[in-house]
């Protein structure tokens, strides 16, 4: 990579990462609650919703908070997702036919009751997202020392296991087993959760909120929107026939380490706004 094209990067991250980048941006509702287990949460469901037209996608997002709101103050309580969650989200899934009748795109709303009880479930079990995320990964870590220990104790073993470091993308996904709106699948790109993940584990960001202090940013991956992939085949930082995989996912990663270091989902506002602005 060029001095000049890593110079333009910085320049166009440093334009992009600014609270206007809120406007029209699913990262508006990391600020509709308040405290931090609402916050994980809010941020979880709009993460899921966040693929396709932001016309419509976006008021479907308000519609389940304000729903939420709305249950909340009918039953004199403070305004909280994961109450609503808890309760089995109460005035969401009611009427007739609810397999059929799609809530957004292809999901149905017995599809996100699905996702708001597993939601529940986690939260009964650990209070808070960030919590239960936390010690599964801590978990897996755990592990994978321990074979990586007993594997290099093997010396006489001619052919060693290939272990896989644990991916905090995958632990996500498989904590909801039944969720069809959830991105599933080892070699997926995964643009949601990783978006989410950019919003929870960013540090000193006026647009990601930095809660989860216990993962480093330089193991996030970039979220491959359309403008991002879009953008980097255009700078030349991805092969023009470059697909949404995880594996082109950790190729750009790897590209925008060199820019930023410690850091390279700063890339992420670089790409995206450069293609939102053309």
């Amino acid at each position: 990579m060029t001095s000049e094209l890593i110079e333009r990067i910085t320049s166009l991250a440093e334009k992009y990462e600014t609270v206007s980048f809120y406007d029209q941006d699913p990262s508006q509702f990391l600020k509709w609650y308040k405290k931090t287990a609402d916050v994980e949460v809010a941020s979880f469901i709009a993460a899921m919703l966040a693929f396709g037209n932001r016309k419509q996608f976006i008021p479907k997002i308000s519609y389940i908070f304000l729903l939420a709101d709305s249950w909340a103050k009918n039953n004199q309580i403070e305004s909280s997702i994961c109450q609503w969650c808890l309760a089995g989200a109460p005035g969401f899934c009611s009427g007739n036919n609810l397999d059929s009748q799609k809530f957004y795109r292809f999901y149905s709303y017995t599809d996100l009751q699905c996702l708001f009880t597993e939601i529940g479930a986690i939260l009964k079990k650990s209070g808070t997202l960030g919590e239960y995320f936390r010690a599964s990964y801590q978990n897996e870590c755990s592990k994978y020392e321990q074979k990586a220990k007993t594997q290099t104790n093997l010396d006489n073993q001619k052919k060693s296991q290939t272990l896989e470091k644990p991916d905090l993308a995958t632990i996500i996904s498989s904590a909801f087993p039944k969720s069809k709106i959830v991105p599933k699948g080892k070699n997926s790109a995964n643009k949601r959760i990783y978006m989410f993940l950019r919003w929870m584990v960013r540090q000193n960001s006026p647009v990601d909120l930095g809660l989860w202090n216990w993962y480093s940013p330089a193991d996030l991956l970039l979220p491959l929107d359309v403008h991002v992939m879009q953008e980097a085949i255009n700078l030349g930082l991805l092969p023009e026939n470059a697909k949404a995989t995880k594996a082109t996912s950790c190729l750009l990663t790897t590209e925008m380490k060199k820019v930023f270091p410690k850091d390279p989902c700063k890339a992420d506002f670089a790409l995206f706004g450069l293609g939102v602005d053309k």
